[in-house]
């Protein structure tokens, strides 16, 4: 592994157009979910010398791209796609929207289990369709899947559509292979599409890995659509480059036909060379990303333990958010994160956004240098500290 990779030195992303850094001089935002560490530079080249070529016209991905996601399935997961089963598209949230839209039906029910990525509920609901939740029960240490629920929840004849966060943000839970089986048995069994977002498959920073949903098996990987990308990974949110990976070829057209009437399926000029390089040369970087957040985790885990008790850490062992228990301090985390923001220009994200049981928890991002941790660390006891004193 490379040692010089560069996890302390970030740039200045104010005034950069930066949807996380637009804030205010004394606000330190740490709710949107990029990191504010450089890509890897082998990325980097790669981009620089497309650039250098000094022509941007029409361009479609061929055998090396989907070559290097396949490889990087293969290599880091231990199962390999077929490359017939892949279509490129612009984004995951593209392309869950056009997904929920070819898939469903209006007013249909399309399942998720809460708290959940709050972008699902926008891809669902601005499409006409039913939010339907299984929520994830929490035993006050961890999530876990109410099978007898999710199952009644599947058989309901307007359920037509799940949507799988794996693994899940925001509490940060490594579906077993076991459980990503069952889900997709279930959602067989019940005609119900499983489409499940892995975008955070790659963050998995300690324990087993996430089993991609296309690998699962028998007739339940009929019904299975896994979304991939490298932008979480690799904090290349702005590349706009993902992979559909659909096993079935009658729902595999089903979606590339959406996908392409939308105008979700054309690459912009960095989209192919970003994403090879990532995945032909991002192993070493990604190993040395793991190594930082395991650091940032572990300090924060133990500031909060030492210096602000009110708060329980119950993430999981994926993403780089972590999620804070607060009941002890409040049961409103918006107006929590409200006054956090008002007092010390920490920006958090509102579980309550999340549903569920959200209401009870903030989510942190900790991909920054650890100084930057720290700093963020220290404004959050102070806030906390001023807002138990106020009640």
């Amino acid at each position: 592994m490379k040692a010089n990779y560069d996890f302390v030195n970030v740039p200045d992303r104010r005034k950069t157009d930066s949807v996380k850094w637009d804030v205010a001089s004394n606000e330190l935002p740490m709710s949107i979910a990029d990191m504010d560490f450089k890509t890897a530079p082998e990325i980097i080249d790669a981009m620089k010398k497309k650039i250098e070529l000094g022509v941007f016209g029409y361009e479609w991905p061929k055998d090396d791209y989907f070559n290097a996601v396949a490889n990087w399935y293969a290599e880091e997961h231990g199962h390999r796609p077929q490359q017939e089963w892949m279509i490129f598209t612009t984004g995951v949230v593209p392309a869950i929207s056009s997904i929920v839209r070819r898939v469903s039906h209006i007013g249909d029910n399309v399942l998720v289990q809460a708290p959940v990525y709050n972008i699902f509920y926008n891809s669902i609901e601005n499409n006409g369709r039913h939010v339907l939740s299984s929520d994830l029960e929490f035993d006050d240490e961890n999530y876990e899947i109410n099978w007898e629920d999710l199952e009644q929840k599947l058989a309901l004849p307007l359920t037509t559509l799940m949507i799988f966060c794996n693994p899940h943000n925001p509490v940060g839970k490594v579906w077993s292979q076991k459980e990503v089986q069952k889900v997709a048995d279930l959602c067989f069994k019940h005609h119900v599409v499983l489409l499940s977002d892995e975008i955070h498959g790659d963050l998995v920073r300690k324990g087993p890995g996430y089993t991609p949903a296309f690998s699962v098996e028998g007739a339940s990987r009929e019904g299975v659509i896994s979304l991939v990308s490298p932008s979480k990974t690799f904090n290349v949110a702005a590349l706009h480059a993902a992979t559909a990976v659909v096993p079935n070829d009658n729902l595999r057209e089903t979606v590339n036909r959406g996908l392409n009437s939308e105008e979700l399926a054309e690459p912009n000029l960095l989209a192919i060379p970003g994403t090879i390089a990532a995945y032909e040369h991002g192993h070493d970087w990604l190993q040395a990303l793991l190594k930082q957040l395991n650091t940032n985790f572990a300090y924060t885990e133990k500031f909060i333990s030492e210096n602000i008790p009110e708060i329980k850490v119950v993430s999981g062992n994926a993403t780089y958010l972590i999620w804070l228990d607060v009941r002890k301090i409040t049961s409103n985390s918006q107006k929590l994160a409200e006054y956090l923001d008002k007092e010390t220009g920490l920006v958090l994200s509102p579980g309550s956004i999340y549903r569920g049981n959200g209401n009870d928890f903030l989510r942190m991002n900790l991909a920054y240098p650890l100084a930057t941790v720290k700093d963020g660390l220290g404004r959050l006891k102070e806030g906390i500290a001023k807002y138990s004193n106020k009640a």
